[in-house]
């Protein structure tokens, strides 16, 4: 019986073969963005921002402003934190030019491959922090809206990654598991490897040396609990019961944190980078969850958003009580 799905063979990177600048990828960005502004505007005309920030009317340019600035700290610090943390090269700290240079080296087109999640986390608060600071907008009730719109858009982005065959998971035997045709493939020779295969009742070609292994299709995963599920969970359950401005942010960083931890046990690691904590102080395959004492980046960067928004949620909780505000 056979235990896994092949990728789908239609689905190509290119909207259209042959014009590498039409990808599925970036339009999943635009429909993101765009699914984020439509929710946001419908806040806004229901007057949920007006009344978070003491009646004061919400104009189209305002909206426009913030989210060009929210975006543009988005995509400046998730270029940045995947260039800078997350390549080990060292290419991008020699020649930091290249960071925003889409034709790379050798002068084809590639365009800005490698975007980080955590970095655009980042950019994005810095931006938007900046905007509230210029306009003199009260910053947690603007960032509450558009916590409560972002999860939803941000389905779209890893529906994008699915698409594009890239960040996969690690190998599985469940019937969820997945045959990417871009993932590395491992020797008929190695006994672990064998053992899968019968398990799943995979069919090796004759004379194959190398076979592929089923995937957990781990960008779904994310689209689903980092996205749909998170954005459920904001939008039905806390955005119209907020006893104060900043619930909704801290919900939302608090609840991707513990979510994208989890997941991270079965979406692969960079194998350039691998595990930051292993089990045994060891270097460990990236392709298998051999412990759950494995950690990596990514998680780490998780625990740092699930502490740092269970700190701003009981200051702003506290502030509340005390102050009011």
């Amino acid at each position: 019986m056979f235990l896994s799905i092949p990728y789908p063979s239609w689905i190509r990177p290119e909207i259209f073969p042959g014009f590498p600048l039409l990808r599925w990828y970036g339009l999943m960005y635009i429909v993101a963005f765009s699914v984020a502004y439509l929710l946001f505007r419908h806040q806004v005309r229901r007057g949920e921002l007006s009344g978070a920030q003491g009646g004061a009317a919400v104009t189209d340019d305002e909206v426009v402003s913030f989210f060009t600035w929210g975006i543009f700290g988005l995509l400046v610090g998730a270029r940045v934190f995947a260039t800078l943390v997350y390549d080990t090269s060292g290419l991008y700290w020699r020649k930091p030019w290249l960071i925003f240079w889409p034709f790379g080296e050798s002068g084809g087109w590639t365009g800005l491959q490698g975007m980080s999640y955590h970095g655009g986390f980042i950019g994005g608060c810095l931006g938007l922090i900046v905007w509230s600071i210029r306009y003199k907008k009260p910053f947690f009730a603007w960032c509450d809206t558009m916590a409560a719109s972002i999860p939803l858009g941000y389905t779209f982005g890893r529906l994008g990654n699915f698409l594009n065959g890239e960040l996969y998971g690690r190998i599985t035997t469940g019937p969820l598991g997945m045959i990417f045709p871009g993932a590395e493939r491992f020797p008929l020779g190695e006994p672990w490897v064998r053992a899968i295969a019968e398990r799943i009742g995979l069919a090796i070609p004759e004379g194959a040396v190398m076979i592929n292994l089923p995937r957990h299709p781990s960008q779904l995963y994310e689209a689903l609990f980092e996205g749909l599920v998170l954005w459920a969970i904001i939008w039905f359950g806390f955005r119209k019961r907020r006893p104060f401005n900043g619930i909704l942010t801290a919900v939302y960083t608090i609840g991707y944190g513990v979510f994208r931890f989890v997941i991270e046990y079965f979406r692969e690691p960079d194998a350039d980078i691998g595990y930051r904590i292993t089990a045994g102080g060891e270097p460990s395959p990236t392709y298998l969850n051999e412990s759950l004492l494995n950690i990596s980046t990514g998680q780490i960067l998780c625990l740092l958003m699930i502490v740092g928004g269970t700190i701003f949620l009981c200051v702003r909780a506290y502030r509340h009580r005390k102050y009011g505000s």
